[in-house]
């Protein structure tokens, strides 16, 4: 049944045509059989018009609606009463309003429809012992085949409107979740990207300048290679916490299961980390305005990445002797940052452009993660020497 369904949906217009030709025998038949038509030769090429009507019904509609019209002008002049290929009728008008023609189209196939059985009374009026209730009864009874015919197609019309409307959106609706689905990953990698960046930036440049100190000094202060190497020892194992957490997020999507991994830095660790750059041998002066409260967790870990990635900046680039200060300050609708070194600064196209080697990224990463709080980020050289990073971020994200 199913292959049959298919093949009539591939070939309608083979179908139609079939059926076409049969409806052509049974008009001819009919008329050669029964004699109160008398329709003489008019009779073949009129059957032939109604069959071609029915073969040509789906592929150009308002052509044979006009064909039927012509025909059944024929037959009203050719005194041929109702016969079968009068069926051609109620297929066409049907035909037109279950598709998407035009209106005027439509309108004619009913108002014709409906005028048919009228016409047809008027020229071969009923017997005359028929009263007038039931000459009007008569009407009404023919004229409702070719109405519910109109009606009948022009619900189906309808309802394939609606389901390819239905269609349509849910096409448009597959679309935008794709949209989304590649921007959610865009978005996720570059955060992944961050925080591989700052994790491995900062942790991977204490430990390079520990290492660079303790082979320095491994012969004349052995207390001070081993302090140094002890330093590298627990910032290697902060990195590794701090990479299997990332896997952890990789692996689940959402985070850890099983299993626990270090929870996402904050505001209170900013001076652990400050501390961690001090035994790196870097000097920093860390103080705290206003006062401390909670704060959401998006701002909490900005933060601390920005400062991690500044302090990072200040030993890569800031040369030999290098101080800065880290200043956080609580407003009442946001947090402030400030970072200061009185180094050599960085290359300007590194801090602007993020740099056409591939460098520069922890700025690039800083200006994400600020942007994505709805907070403002300036970075540049600061007047007298050094570099400056200053943010502010906002309570409420934009």
């Amino acid at each position: 049944m199913h292959r049959v369904y298919e093949f009539v949906r591939r070939h309608p217009t083979g179908v139609d045509t079939f059926w076409g030709v049969v409806l052509l025998a049974v008009a001819l038949m009919d008329l050669s059989t029964v004699t109160r038509y008398d329709a003489g030769w008019i009779g073949v090429p009129l059957s032939l018009g109604f069959g071609v009507v029915i073969a040509l019904r789906r592929r150009m509609p308002e052509r044979m609606l006009l064909l039927t019209l012509v025909l059944g002008l024929v037959q009203l002049v050719a005194g041929i009463q109702m016969y079968p290929g009068d069926f051609a009728m109620l297929v066409i008008i049907y035909t037109v309003a279950a598709h998407d023609t035009p209106r005027w189209a439509r309108r004619l196939a009913l108002v014709a429809g409906a005028a048919a059985a009228p016409i047809s009374q008027m020229a071969w009026p009923p017997p005359d012992d028929l009263g007038v209730t039931a000459q009007i009864f008569l009407m009404i009874i023919l004229i409702v085949p070719f109405v519910l015919a109109w009606v009948l197609g022009d619900s189906i019309r309808t309802r394939r409107a609606y389901f390819a409307q239905l269609e349509e959106r849910a096409l448009q609706l597959e679309k935008e979740r794709e949209a989304q689905a590649k921007v959610a990953v865009a978005a996720e990698r570059a955060r992944i990207a961050r925080e591989l960046h700052d994790v491995v930036a900062h942790n991977v440049s204490v430990m390079v300048v520990q290492a660079d100190g303790a082979a320095y000094v491994l012969e004349v202060a052995p207390d001070q290679a081993k302090q140094a190497l002890e330093t590298i020892s627990s910032t290697g194992r902060q990195a590794l916490a701090e990479m299997r957490r990332l896997l952890g997020v990789l692996r689940t999507g959402d985070g850890p299961e099983g299993g626990e991994y270090v929870p996402q830095p904050d505001v209170q660790q900013i001076e652990d980390l400050v501390e961690q750059v001090r035994k790196a041998g870097t000097m920093v002066d860390f103080r705290v305005e206003g006062t401390p409260r909670p704060l959401p967790s998006g701002v909490e870990l900005t933060a601390y990445r920005i400062v991690q990635e500044a302090l990072t900046n200040t030993r890569k680039h800031g040369g030999p002797q290098v101080g800065a200060s880290v200043r956080l300050v609580y407003f009442d609708d946001g947090l402030g940052l400030l970072v200061e070194d009185d180094g050599r600064g960085s290359a300007h196209e590194l801090y602007e452009d993020g740099g056409a080697d591939g460098k520069g990224h922890g700025l690039i990463g800083m200006r994400e993660r600020v942007g994505m709080v709805g907070g403002t980020l300036d970075a540049g050289p600061r007047p007298g020497g050094g570099f400056r990073i200053s943010a502010l971020l906002p309570l409420k994200s934009a």
